[in-house]
């Protein structure tokens, strides 16, 4: 029945017509991406491409478009990342490694939209990180290069292993360890929020052979472990397996210690690379990824000339006997990380722009900083100066860096509203009354101009700002902002978000 009152007829349309119809509007619907996501470490390295699909949701002026499907289309194997004599990255061969990758999946560079670069640990150091920017340069517009300090590559594990996604879906609280060849990082994740976030310096191949065979490598952590212990840390010495699993036991105990929050002693304490986690919240499960994972969740048994099994092990057989806490396995492990970047463009009304100078754009690849705060009601700049920081913090942003702030605005845009957002942000991105780099706002909302306005007239904010609004970004999105176009009087911003499988 047709709840209609007036005569009609249906078009007969054949099954080629109705898919010719649905190809055309799943074309002008729906974008396509071909990604790449390679994570580049102190220990292992590895990459993997992905088919991203793309729906948009066209809102006013704006296009914008968000990923529906995600599918992995080839994973590449787990190398250990090659260095020289020096310390430094053999960028020729990382570059051979991903040439090799790119012809065993049938990829060519062309076929590849957009991808994700994620530089940890010794990658990050200034000679490496200038190396592989040049393995990229090529494809620079379209790749998102990320060089994560120790928190950020916390949050990159929580989000990368499963970790985030299974605290959102289960609505609970999850405490995530990601225990790498030199670090280990903590995320507390509470209904699918990421509350805060440490590191210390625990890992698997803190004693680990060189191309010979030899145990040659030991690090400051192992090193100082070892000399607690009495033991010695040449190559004839490490050979004994027994005096490997000392060290390994050690460790573990150590790991442990962070793991549950108890008390650590001195050395614990010597070994931890940021503050301690903030407990507010008790976990309700354990998750686990990282190279040593794959031994904890018994996916993995061969060796690799270190001592990532022992400690596994070790670190398995302490949890147990001190915590009742249910283990889950995320979903991703060693390969925790992004598996690309997806890519939109948005179009954005030019009288919703602020610009300080027409020669601050264009820019590219910003980090975005989201505010994560209901302004709905009545706004404290305290509150939100202190939740920019926090961000800051642990998305390893120097406050007066190139940022690109993030918020939703709700509610009337009274003046008193206005000026404490707008002094909370000061306070925040300018510390001392100092900025050294361009200020981005992105605001979903309809008072990006006002407060433009209000942060360059009348608060002084030093410095070059952009302020656009009617965008809606997200934690772990970058964004670029082309320079104005007039006419029409808009700017054309792309965001790039890192994606997760």
């Amino acid at each position: 029945m047709h709840d209609i009152d007036f005569d009609h007829e249906h078009a007969a349309l054949t099954e080629a017509d109705k898919e010719a119809m649905a190809r055309f509007i799943w074309s002008q619907e729906s974008v396509e991406l071909n990604t790449i996501g390679i994570d580049i470490g102190s220990s292992t390295s590895h990459l993997l491409f992905a088919k991203v699909t793309l729906q948009r949701q066209s809102q006013g002026l704006s296009s914008r478009f968000l990923v529906t499907k995600r599918e992995v289309i080839w994973r590449s194997p787990i190398m250990l990342t090659p260095f020289v004599a020096d310390g430094t990255i053999d960028a020729h061969a990382l570059d051979h490694f991903i040439h090799d990758s790119y012809k065993e999946a049938g990829v060519k560079r062309s076929d590849i939209d957009s991808g994700a670069v994620i530089l940890t640990g010794e990658a990050i150091k200034r000679k490496n990180a200038r190396a592989i920017d040049e393995l990229f340069a090529d494809q620079a517009g379209k790749f998102v290069c990320a060089t994560a300090g120790h928190k950020l590559e916390c949050t990159l594990a929580a989000h990368g292993s499963g970790a985030v996604a299974l605290s959102r879906d289960r609505q609970n609280t999850v405490l995530h360890v990601d225990i790498g060849g030199g670090t280990t990082k903590l995320a507390l994740i509470v209904k699918g929020v990421i509350k805060s976030v440490a590191a210390f310096a625990v890992g698997g191949r803190l004693v680990a052979t060189d191309d010979k065979g030899a145990y040659t490598r030991v690090d400051q952590s192992a090193w100082l472990v070892a000399r607690e212990l009495g033991l010695e840390t040449d190559a004839k010495t490490l050979a004994d397996p027994a005096v490997r699993q000392k060290i390994a036991s050690r460790l573990a105990v150590l790991a442990v210690d962070q793991i549950m929050g108890g008390a650590t002693d001195a050395l614990g304490r010597e070994l931890e690379l940021t503050e301690p986690l903030d407990r507010s919240f008790a976990p309700d499960a354990l998750t686990f990824s990282g190279g040593v994972s794959e031994y904890i969740f018994e996916t993995e048994s061969k060796e690799f000339g270190d001592i990532a099994r022992m400690l596994a092990m070790e670190v398995r057989n302490g949890l147990k006997a001190r915590s009742k806490l249910p283990v889950v396995d995320p979903g991703s492990r060693i390969r925790a990380t992004v598996i690309g970047a997806s890519q939109f463009t948005v179009q954005v009304s030019g009288k919703t722009i602020y610009l300080s100078s027409p020669d601050v754009l264009p820019v590219h690849n910003v980090p975005v900083v989201p505010i994560g705060l209901d302004l709905s009601g009545e706004i404290d700049s305290g509150a939100i100066a202190k939740a920019i920081t926090q961000k800051f913090e642990q998305l390893d942003i120097e406050p007066g860096g190139r940022m690109a702030v993030s918020f939703s605005w709700a509610g009337d845009p009274e003046y008193s509203r206005l000026a404490a957002c707008a002094k909370g942000i000061l306070e925040a991105c300018a510390p001392g009354g100092k900025r050294h780099a361009p200020l981005l706002l992105m605001i979903d909302g309809d008072v990006g101009k006002t407060m433009g306005n209000l942060l360059k007239r009348e608060f002084d904010l030093p410095g070059e700002l952009v302020s656009i609004d009617g965008v809606q970004l997200q934690e772990l999105d970058f964004v670029d902002v082309g320079e104005l176009i007039t006419p029409p009087g808009v700017v054309p911003v792309v965001i790039k978000s890192l994606l997760f499988s």
